[in-house]
């Protein structure tokens, strides 16, 4: 069939096909149209779930009625009687730092303080200590940093609390259950990780923070030799030492 024919063809339909014709295929552009703008605009209302699968089911959320119980409430208060196996401690001094009620001065039986223990408590120190307290605990970590920027600069009137420094007296004089405890549950504006961190991870976390106190306030007499070894001085910029203070 020639070009002239197909003319001839759609000229000779009625006009009520054409237009059909041209509705059907601008109606085929709406769902395409419809599923673009979905992904493109952001919108507060809930999607459309043709397939439902278990997306909603049947339930009850936190304070709504059940007419199924006496007093008509979804929450159901724990039996009488029962006890959480979190709460069911029996060696306090191993998961809570204490005995009989006061904190504990030594390391509880099973936590061996020995270089592995040591390393151990670096890496996790490290991971969820050091972004707060910085690597030698002095309070001074990045996120210090960056919330005194946020500070100075008055970002969203931003309020912020210096983490405190492990080797200020009042800390550096707290028995290694105070630490472990405050590890555990927190302390004013720090978080607990007793969630986070396992029980002998937090006492290896407790024997760095010792072993950092240590480094920084250790008398010379502890290390071998230490009577021949140079002292070190700090000088300001541009003042020179003297020979006895260089000695």
């Amino acid at each position: 069939m020639s070009p002239f024919d197909h003319r001839m063809l759609l000229k000779d339909l009625p006009k009520t096909f054409v237009w059909v014709g041209i509705l059907a295929l601008s109606l085929m552009l709406v769902p395409p149209a419809l599923i673009l703008r979905a992904r493109a605009v952001p919108t507060e209302q809930r999607r459309i779930h043709i397939i439902q699968n278990m997306d909603n089911q049947p339930k009850y959320v936190d304070q709504q009625e059940n007419i199924l119980f006496a007093d008509q409430r979804s929450m159901r208060p724990p039996v009488p009687g029962t006890v959480s196996k979190s709460q069911m401690v029996g060696d306090t001094h191993r998961f809570l730092g204490t005995v009989d009620g006061e904190f504990v001065t030594d390391f509880p039986e099973g936590i061996v303080l020995d270089e592995a223990l040591l390393d151990r408590g670096q890496t996790m120190f490290n991971v969820y200590c050091l972004p707060c307290h910085g690597v030698t605990g002095e309070g001074n970590g990045i996120i210090h940093e960056r919330a005194m920027v946020l500070v100075n600069t008055g970002t969203n009137g931003t309020t912020w609390v210096q983490p405190k420094n492990i080797h200020e007296e009042a800390i550096a004089d707290q028995p290694v259950g105070q630490i472990f405890w405050t590890i555990t549950n927190g302390v004013r504006n720090m978080a607990g990780y007793g969630s986070q961190v396992r029980v002998d991870d937090r006492w290896a976390i407790v024997a760095w923070v010792k072993a950092l106190q240590l480094s920084q306030n250790a008398p010379a007499d502890m290390v071998p030799g230490s009577d021949a070894l140079p002292v070190r001085t700090k000088v300001a910029p541009g003042m020179e030492m003297d020979e006895e203070d260089a000695s």
